[in-house]
C-alpha cells in the first residue's frame, strides 16, 4: 500500500515586505556592537547569500491557526472531498499562534483543534494534534499520516504546516530578515495505483546539534533580555545541513528503487539559496553525477523562509504552474527533503 496526496492547498499572505524595507533598521552584532558597515552592504551581502529579496508577512488580524485553515480550505477543495472524512489533522507548526505586536505563544488549545473548529468539522473522531519538528514538520506530519493509513488507523489525513516567523525574530538581528509567514496544506489517503509515497528517511541529531537554533535575547541590551526569539548559529546549519540532508536523500533515494536520472524534480526547504544549491549539488555527487538544470524550483526570493511551510506551498506553487520553467506531470518522480530545528532531518520519494 502506498499514500498519495489527493489535495494541496496554500496560503502565501498579501503583505509583502522587500529588502529596502530594513534599510533603516539598527542591526547589531550579538555582543550589542553595531555593525562597521552600512545597512547598504549588509542588505546586498543578505541577498547574495540566501537570494532572499522579498518576502511575506501576515495581515495584523491573523495568526498562524487563520492562515493554516485558509491553506486547509484550499486543500480540500482542491480534493474534493466530505470533510468529515478526515480521521487526523496534524498541524506543524514552532511558535503556535502569535498576535501582531507580541511574541507570546498561543497553544491552548492545540492550533490543529482550532483549525478543525474553524472548518466546522464535527465529527469527533477526527482525532487534531500538533507536531513541534522544526521546519521539516510537514514532511513529518506526511510521515506520520503514512503510518497511520498503513496500519488503519486512519483512510484520509490532513496534513498542515503553517507558522508567523515576522512575530518572534529579533529586529536588531540581521538573521530576521531571512523569516516569513505562510501556510501549505495536503490531504492523505491510500493509493491504489503506482503513484504515491515510495520510501522515507527521518532522524534528530540533538548532541552537539541539538542548540544550532534556539530562544535567546535580543541583541539590543537596552531590551529585556527575558523576551526571546528565534536565534541561530548559520555557519553550524550551514554545515550540518551539507553533511546531513545529501545523505539523507540518497539513503532515501536508494530504499525507492528508483535511479537518479529518473527524478524529476526535488523540493527543498527553502531556507537559504546558497545552501540548497550545495545540498543539491552534493546529493548528485553522491552519484558522481552533476545536477540538471531547473531540478530544484525555488520560491525563497519571492516568499523568505516561512519555516514548515515552504516545502507544501513549493509543491503547491508547482503543480498549479505558477513555477517559471518548472511543472510536474502525472507519473515524474519528486524528492521531497528538509533540515531543521532538532537538528532535524528528514525526506520522502514520491511519484505524482
Amino acid at each position: 500500500m502506498k499514500i498519495k496526496i489527493i489535495g494541496i492547498g496554500s496560503y502565501i499572505p498579501n503583505k509583502e515586505v522587500s529588502n529596502t524595507d530594513f534599510g533603516d533598521h539598527v542591526f547589531l552584532n550579538e555582543d550589542g556592537t553595531p555593525f562597521a558597515y552600512p545597512n547598504e552592504v549588509v542588505i546586498k551581502k543578505f541577498k547574495g547569500i540566501t537570494g532572499i529579496e522579498n518576502r511575506r508577512y501576515a495581515e495584523d488580524q491573523h495568526t498562524s491557526s487563520d492562515l493554516a485553515f485558509f491553506a486547509a480550505e484550499r486543500a480540500l477543495e482542491n480534493a474534493k472531498i466530505d470533510r468529515e472524512t478526515l480521521d487526523y489533522i496534524i498541524f506543524a507548526h514552532n511558535f503556535g499562534d502569535v498576535k501582531s505586536g507580541t511574541n507570546q505563544s498561543d497553544i491552548l488549545p492545540s492550533l490543529a483543534t482550532r483549525v478543525k473548529n474553524k472548518l466546522d468539522i464535527k465529527n469527533p473522531k477526527c482525532v487534531a494534534y500538533d507536531i513541534l519538528f522544526g521546519c521539516p514538520g510537514w514532511i513529518e506530519g506526511v510521515l506520520q499520516a503514512n503510518a497511520f493509513i498503513k496500519s488503519g488507523m486512519a483512510k484520509r489525513v490532513l496534513v498542515i504546516g503553517a507558522e508567523t516567523l515576522s512575530r518572534v525574530v529579533d529586529d536588531h538581528d540581521r538573521d530576521s530578515m531571512i523569516y516569513s509567514d505562510g501556510a501549505g496544506a495536503s490531504i492523505l489517503e491510500a493509493s491504489d495505483d503506482e503513484t504515491g509515497l515510495l520510501s522515507y528517511e527521518s532522524a534528530t541529531f540533538a548532541n552537539d546539534e541539538a542548540n544550532f537554533l534556539y530562544f535567546g535575547k535580543s541583541y539590543n541590551p537596552d531590551l529585556d533580555p527575558d523576551i526571546k526569539y528565534i536565534k541561530m548559529y548559520g555557519r553550524k546549519i550551514y554545515e550540518f545541513a551539507l553533511s546531513q540532508v545529501p545523505c539523507a536523500m540518497k539513503s532515501c533515494l536508494d530504499k525507492s528503487g528508483i535511479g537518479i536520472d529518473e527524478v524529476k524534480k526535488i523540493l527543498i526547504h527553502q531556507a537559504n539559496e546558497k545552501m540548497d544549491e550545495a545540498i543539491i549539488a552534493r546529493f548528485y555527487k553522491l552519484y558522481d553525477k552533476t545536477a540538471p538544470k531547473d531540478i530544484m524550483p525555488m520560491s525563497i526570493h519571492d516568499l523568505g523562509n516561512s519555516s514548515v511551510a515552504t516545502v507544501p506551498t513549493l509543491f503547491d506553487l508547482l503543480i498549479q504552474g505558477k513555477l517559471e520553467n518548472h511543472e510536474i506531470n502525472k507519473g515524474d518522480v519528486v524528492i521531497f527533503a528538509s533540515v531543521g530545528a532538532g537538528m532535524n532531518v528528514n525526506a520522502f520519494v514520491y511519484r505524482y
